[in-house]
C-alpha cells in the first residue's frame, strides 16, 4: 500500500537514508527539517504516517508530537519516533505522547518498514 509519509529530521544524512528506503518500497515521501515545519505540512500536506526524530533544535521531537496530538486536525496521524535517543524511559514518553512506534538509530531497512506495517 502506497502512503504519504513524512520525515522529520534535522539531520540532511538521516533524512535522505529514509527518503532512499521508503520510495525504493513505493511510498510517497515528504520531509521537514524542523518541528515547527513538521506541523505545518502535517496540516497542509495530511501524510498518512510521520517518522519523528526526537533531537532536534527549538522544537524537538517529543514536544512537536505533543503539538501534533493536541491539534484537531493532526492528532489521528501515527507517529513513530526514529531516534538516537532509545533508553526505556525515552521509549515510555514516546509511547505516553501516543507514538505508535519507536526505531532507534541505527536502523535497518526491515526496521523501518516493520513500522509501517504495524
Amino acid at each position: 500500500m502506497r502512503r504519504r509519509i513524512l520525515i522529520v529530521d534535522d539531520a540532511l544524512a538521516d533524512r535522505r537514508s529514509l527518503e532512499g528506503i521508503l520510495a525504493e518500497a513505493g511510498h510517497a515521501v515528504l520531509s521537514a527539517e524542523s518541528g515547527e515545519e513538521a506541523i505545518e505540512r502535517a496540516r497542509t500536506d495530511r501524510p498518512d504516517v510521520i517518522l519523528m526524530d526526537v533531537n532536534m533544535p527549538d522544537l524537538d521531537g517529543f514536544a512537536t508530537t505533543r503539538r501534533l496530538k493536541a491539534d484537531d486536525a493532526t492528532k489521528d496521524i501515527p507517529v513513530v519516533f526514529v531516534t538516537g535517543k532509545h533508553q526505556k524511559a525515552d521509549i515510555a514518553w514516546g509511547r505516553m505522547l501516543g507514538a505508535r512506534g519507536y526505531v532507534g538509530k541505527p536502523y535497518t531497512r526491515e526496521d523501518i518498514l516493520a513500522q509501517l506495517q504495524a
